[in-house]
C-alpha cells in the first residue's frame, strides 16, 4: 500500500518537523488497520445496480433527487489556502503556501462540486453499463464507494460525463457548461479546498470548533453519504471532514499552486487526497490538511467526489 502524508512547502524544523513525522506515521497506521480489516475485494463486472434508494433517482444513475442532481455552484473568486499555526495551532508544515507566506489567495473561475461523496450504488452503475469492476465492498448502496484506484474514479467521471451529455435528465445549466467543454471529473487540490472552507478561512469546513458538527470522525466505520448534511458549511457540502478521505486530481507538488500551470507528472507521482476519514482525528480533517496516495491503491478508507469543471 503507497499512501503518505503529502510533502512540500517550506522546511519543517524544530517542532514543526516532529508534527510533520507523526502526522505520516498516524495516517501510516489507520491505513494500515483499515487494510487489515478491510473486507476482500469481489471481482467480476459488477452487479446489477441497485434502485429504488430513497433520495436518489433511478433514471438518473442514481445521482441525488435535486434540481441540479446533487451538483452545487462553487462561484468565482479568490479564497484563502493553506494554514497559518497562529490561526489553527494544529497546522502542519506542508500547509505552508511558501517561505515569505503562510497562506495564498488563489482564484479560481466558477465550478460545479458534489454535495455528496460518490455512492458504491452511483459506481457499480458505472460498473454495471461498462463492464468494469465493481465496488470491493456491498451492502451498504448509499455509503461512499471506497477501494477504487484513481484511474477508476476518472474513468467513472467520463463515463458520467458522456451520459449526461445526451441525457434528457441532464439539468439544462449542467448540458450548456458540458457543451461548453466543461469536464465531469476529480476536483483539484485548490478546488477541493476552497469547497471545503469557503472564502473565509474557516479552520473546518464548519466552522472553527472541532466538535461542532455533524461530522464522522473520530472512530466508528462509515455512514451513508446522506447522514452529515452540514447546512453550516460552505456551500451546504455534506462530509468534506471525515467519514472517507477523497481523491482530487492534483498530483502532490509543493505550494504555492498555480492553478493554470500544468502540474509536472512522473511515474513517481502521488495524488493529492483531502479530508480524513472516520478513523482520523480532528486535525486530520481540518479543511486544510494534504494526505496524499499512489494512484494503484485500493483502501478502504479513500473515496471521492466529483466536479464538473471549466477545460
Amino acid at each position: 500500500m503507497s499512501t503518505a502524508p503529502a510533502e512540500g512547502g517550506a522546511p519543517a524544523s524544530g517542532s514543526r518537523r516532529t508534527g510533520f513525522m507523526l502526522l505520516t506515521l498516524i495516517v501510516a497506521f489507520v491505513f494500515f488497520w483499515l487494510y487489515r480489516n478491510a473486507p476482500a475485494p469481489e471481482s467480476g463486472t459488477g452487479a446489477a445496480p441497485t434502485t429504488g434508494l430513497e433520495g436518489f433517482r433511478d433514471d438518473a444513475w442514481l445521482l441525488p433527487d435535486e434540481a441540479m442532481l446533487g451538483f452545487v455552484e462553487v462561484p468565482a473568486g479568490a479564497f484563502v489556502m493553506g494554514s497559518n499555526p497562529l490561526q489553527d495551532p494544529m497546522a502542519y508544515e506542508n500547509e505552508r503556501w511558501s517561505a515569505a507566506r503562510r497562506q495564498g489567495n488563489p482564484e479560481l473561475p466558477a465550478y460545479y462540486i458534489g454535495r455528496y461523496e460518490v455512492t458504491m450504488a452511483q459506481f457499480n452503475v458505472f460498473a454495471a453499463q461498462s463492464g468494469g469492476r465493481a465496488a470491493p465492498r456491498d451492502g451498504a448502496p448509499a455509503y461512499p464507494v471506497t477501494g477504487v484506484t484513481w484511474p477508476e474514479a476518472l474513468a467513472y467521471g467520463r463515463w458520467l460525463e458522456e451520459q449526461m451529455r445526451t441525457s434528457p435528465a441532464t439539468p439544462r445549466a449542467i448540458r450548456e457548461a458540458l457543451d461548453s467543454g466543461w469536464r465531469v471529473t476529480l476536483p483539484s487540490e485548490a478546488q477541493w479546498e476552497k469547497a471545503a472552507r469557503g472564502v473565509d478561512g474557516r479552520i473546518f469546513p464548519w466552522g472553527s470548533d472541532p466538535g461542532a458538527s455533524n461530522a464522522n470522525f473520530g472512530g466508528g466505520s462509515p455512514r451513508e453519504v446522506t447522514a452529515g448534511a452540514c447546512p453550516q458549511c460552505s456551500y451546504g457540502l455534506a462530509d468534506m471532514g471525515g467519514n472517507v478521505w477523497e481523491m482530487t486530481n492534483s498530483p502532490l507538488q509543493s505550494y504555492p499552486i498555480d492553478p493554470a500551470a500544468e502540474p509536472a507528472l512522473d511515474a513517481d507521482a502521488l495524488f493529492v487526497m483531502r479530508g480524513g476519514s472516520w478513523a482520523d482525528t480532528a486535525n486530520n480533517v481540518r479543511a486544510a490538511v494534504r494526505g496524499a496516495v499512489d494512484p494503484g491503491v485500493r483502501n478502504p478508507g479513500i473515496g471521492f467526489r466529483l466536479v464538473i469543471s471549466p477545460p
